[in-house]
């Protein structure tokens, strides 16, 4: 009864703060409506592994630095750095304006100015073993203890890595980089997941866990607009948790969000029409835009012919590997299947929204079943007859988009199996090499294509890395050992594009499409800004 009197109690005081009465001094308040369907288990910046945790984690912490809409990483606490010739030490010069949330932990209950050595413990904490941070791979393989982080003095704080990692700035924008006060974090401990203290736009005010979030603003943030106006705009954010998809959307049309995110295949001929564009259902009743979302979707296939399950496979042969490549209609797939959601992937594995990124500079594959044919007649299989079935793995989720493979495969001669498993069993299996021909997707953590290229570096073998295909190749990681010496973005992208164009010609993947994000706001919200990580950032957002 008592946990019910607490919820009533700050449901009432929600109310209250949302009220917009005539005569309450509080009217006009801009509260922004969201609601996160897949859940939230914490706001703790360690454990930012999921969309939701990120997208909460971003409205209430801050880092050395952050993207904008291009994914150029500027300025945000850190308000400039200095990188050593040998690119190991990074050198940050810290604001002098930026503080904590206000926290009875604090002195007097006002929030402290942050200073180098919170990121000293902040940083640690991610490779700390006791901690068993899910952002431990930031720095795990980049620096050597704790002793890699250095307060030179309260407004400069260093680190020094061990070998050179030219996207190292990128990877300090992730949110896992944010920085925590360290008698804040070990008061509550583990309940710092529920109590977050940090320095952003927005305070954390209440959560009810599967129910209701509610930050306010911070009126004492740092960050000014362009004008000289404090940021952020909003007074309020209030997340709400319904898991289904078709209630959510209920809700938006109603008006009780002011945000959606991504179309449901179970509505997405509602509101989009085959071409990708709003139905005339809803034309002027709300806005709806698509962006670069850095995930290339993608048919993988083991090719290490070392391994037992691949000596007998046709698929051990490359020119069925670009036959596969080439009998694939990635626009009717994108088209049918997805509403026009997506950009057929006919450009290397690296994903368009990528900096860097080159339509014309990486050979892909596009629609050709005459020379995918031509393949499999030179590999010794014309019209497929003698090729034995393949079997090709996939999850409840994406069957159609298999099955639709399965056509397409089918039209050239090759024959092919579905085997339909859980999730977990088929990530299980993909992390071992134990599936020859699987669907699977990547998503980018950080700006920058390292992240995909790693998918095929040789040292990142599976189980302790992403290569799925177990591709293994000295003159790919030639070129990826060199890249993190080369500090010239430009230069690193030209070996980001000779990599890609290596995994093109030898095909351990089949590339179907680059992902993109779809957003739905209400005609009264602007401000929202789009970047190809979806990354939800509400400090510029205006309501009214």
């Amino acid at each position: 009864m008592r946990g019910s009197f607490k919820y009533i109690f700050w449901f009432f005081c929600v109310t209250l703060l949302f009220s917009c009465s005539k005569n309450d001094d509080h009217k006009d308040k801009k509260v922004f409506n969201i609601n996160l369907d897949q859940g939230l288990t914490s706001i703790d910046p360690a454990f930012a592994r999921n969309q939701n945790a990120i997208w909460m984690t971003n409205q209430i912490f801050n880092g050395l630095v952050q993207i904008d809409s291009s994914l150029q990483t500027i300025p945000c606490i850190a308000k400039s750095w200095q990188v050593s010739d040998d690119a190991l030490t990074y050198t940050f010069n810290l604001r002098n304006d930026v503080y904590f949330h206000d926290d009875p932990i604090f002195k007097n209950g006002k929030g402290r100015k942050v200073i180098a050595s919170d990121f000293v413990y902040s940083f640690y904490r991610l490779i700390d073993p006791k901690v068993a941070s899910s952002g431990g791979w930031i720095f795990s393989d980049k620096v050597k203890d704790k002793n890699n982080f250095i307060a030179l003095n309260d407004s400069t704080f260093q680190i020094k890595l061990v070998r050179p990692f030219p996207p190292f700035m990128s990877l300090l924008t992730t949110q896992y980089c944010s920085v925590v006060p360290k008698e804040v974090v070990e008061h509550y401990g583990k309940d710092f997941r529920s109590h977050p203290i940090g320095t952003g736009p927005f305070t954390f005010k209440y959560w009810k866990e599967g129910e209701i979030l509610v930050l306010l603003k911070n009126s004492h943030y740092f960050e000014k607009d362009a004008k000289g106006k404090a940021l952020p705009y909003l007074d309020a954010v209030k997340a709400t948790f319904i898991t289904d998809k078709q209630s959510g959307f209920m809700s938006f049309l109603k008006k009780d969000l002011d945000f959606y995110y991504n179309v449901d295949g179970s509505y997405r001929d509602d509101i989009l029409t085959k071409s990708g564009k709003m139905t005339s259902k809803y034309k002027g009743k709300f806005t709806l835009a698509k962006s670069p979302y850095l995930c290339t979707e993608y048919v993988g296939i083991l090719v290490d012919t070392n391994l037992s399950i691949v000596k007998n496979s046709p698929l051990r042969q490359k020119k069925i590997r670009q036959a596969i490549n080439y009998a694939i209609d990635r626009d009717r797939l994108i088209k049918y299947l997805r509403n026009g959601i997506g950009v057929a992937a006919t450009s290397g594995f690296i994903p368009k929204g990528m900096p860097g990124f080159d339509s014309l500079a990486v050979r892909g594959y596009a629609y050709n079943p005459k020379k995918a044919a031509q393949l499999l007649a030179e590999a010794g299989f014309p019209e497929g007859k003698g090729m034995a079935e393949v079997t090709l793995n996939t999850t409840t989720t994406y069957k159609d988009l298999i099955e639709f493979i399965q056509g397409e495969l089918t039209a050239i001669g090759i024959k092919v199996k579905i085997d339909v498993s859980p999730s977990a069993s088929l990530r299980d299996l993909m992390s071992k090499n134990h599936v020859n021909f699987f669907r699977g997707s990547w998503l980018a953590d950080y700006g920058d294509g390292e992240n995909f290229l790693s998918m095929f570096y040789s040292k990142n073998k599976v189980p302790y890395g992403p290569n799925y295909t177990a591709f293994y190749n000295k003159a790919f990681d030639q070129l990826f050992e060199q890249s993190y010496y080369e500090t010239n973005n430009e230069k690193r992208f030209e070996l980001y594009r000779k990599m890609d164009q290596m995994v093109m010609d030898y095909s351990p993947v089949v590339p179907l499409f680059y992902d993109q994000s779809v957003v739905m706001l209400q005609n009264n919200i602007s401000g929202y800004s789009f970047n190809p990580l979806s990354l939800m950032v509400l400090k510029r957002i205006r309501k009214g």
